[in-house]
């Protein structure tokens, strides 16, 4: 791969073009951060907000980023003609490893909201040996059941598309405050993204099936995801319920759950402090950036207040967090970890 793809590709891949934005330029071995956004979003209205943090670009400066936008999502995307067939939520996932493939890298630690989680878990299970890690915010396992599909079937003759959307990315609190972002994202979502693919995409999540994904030793030859996963979501927010089913049926020895006070939502629109922070122990409890400096915290590495006050559910095998150039992480014991709070591979909330 060439030092830099800074900007923005369009990638051919077996069920359409891509649109992907890089950042950065690859460093050494390591993985590349991988996002995917919700829908009714693109990578802009995402993740904006995370990724221009200032301790988040602390992190990023060690990354190559490349950020995927949904088909005919991002900004100006032409329409879709009618009668186009959208992709289905596996197939959105099949066309990852052409992007990986086309920038050469060798895994990815993926971020993903929402539609973007389910579709980076459901890329994780079928190509296990490109994801190194998943942070999965607002993931639901769970298809609609005939209920949930003539419910939000009747909702769309009802409501316009940006307030359907809304109601699955904002908490009812938010709505009914009616904030200054809630307000800030109908407007975008009506004008920044397509309508028509908009509505393509919606339907096309709406139409999925459950992931197939069962903690290990609950059924015969079950399945799950065999990466360090972190699962985020807000208090009360509308995908709470998802989470939380998500979290019992992942393997609690390389899951973390944060369920974050005071954030709505969208978390990493609103607490992206916080979201940083957990991002950094979570890379840190993978082997990387094991030695980041946090600027206001005199004692570098040590865990702020916001990480301290973790209730654990259990304690689990932690990992190495030597590996500073990019190297897979070893496995390793308690006893072995000289950061012990830095680990964050098992499952744990956060209530701050």
């Amino acid at each position: 791969m060439p030092e830099c793809w800074d900007g923005e590709h369009d990638i051919e891949t077996p069920y359409g073009l891509l649109h992907v934005v890089i950042r950065g330029s690859p460093k050494g071995n390591r993985p590349a951060i991988l996002t995917y956004h919700d829908v009714g979003l693109n990578h802009k209205l995402c993740f904006n907000t995370f990724f221009n943090y200032e301790d988040m670009q602390e992190i990023t400066k060690h990354f190559v980023v490349c950020h995927v936008d949904a088909p005919g999502q991002q900004a100006g995307a032409s329409q879709f003609p009618q009668g186009y067939q959208y992709p289905s939520m596996d197939q959105l996932a099949a066309m990852l490893p052409s992007v990986v493939q086309h920038f050469g890298f060798k895994y990815v630690i993926g971020i993903g909201v929402g539609a973007g989680a389910y579709v980076l878990a459901k890329f994780a299970l079928i190509f296990p040996d490109l994801v190194e890690g998943l942070v999965l915010m607002n993931i639901d396992p769970n298809g609609k059941g005939w209920i949930d599909w003539a419910a939000a079937k009747l909702s769309g003759l009802t409501s316009t598309l940006p307030d359907t959307v809304l109601s699955h990315l904002f908490s009812q609190e938010e709505l009914v405050n009616n904030t200054e972002l809630v307000q800030s994202y109908r407007q975008q979502i009506g004008s920044v993204v397509n309508q028509f693919n908009l509505q393509l995409f919606l339907n096309m999540y709406n139409s999925r099936r459950d992931l197939d994904i069962n903690r290990p030793g609950t059924v015969p030859n079950a399945k799950t995801l065999r990466c360090p996963v972190m699962l985020v979501v807000g208090d009360n927010a509308p995908a709470e319920e998802g989470v939380v089913d998500c979290n019992s049926k992942l393997d609690p020895t390389n899951t973390t759950f944060l369920k974050m006070a005071d954030s709505g939502g969208l978390p990493q629109v609103t607490q992206p402090g916080k979201l940083t922070e957990a991002f950094k122990y979570f890379l840190q409890g993978m082997g990387y950036i094991a030695h980041l400096k946090d600027r206001r915290l005199s004692g570098g590495t040590v865990p702020s207040a916001s990480m301290t006050r973790l209730a654990r559910s259990r304690t689990a095998s932690l990992t190495s967090a030597s590996s500073v150039d990019g190297a897979r992480p070893r496995a390793c014991t308690h006893s072995e970890s000289t950061e012990a709070m830095g680990q964050i591979n098992h499952t744990m909330e956060v209530s701050c």
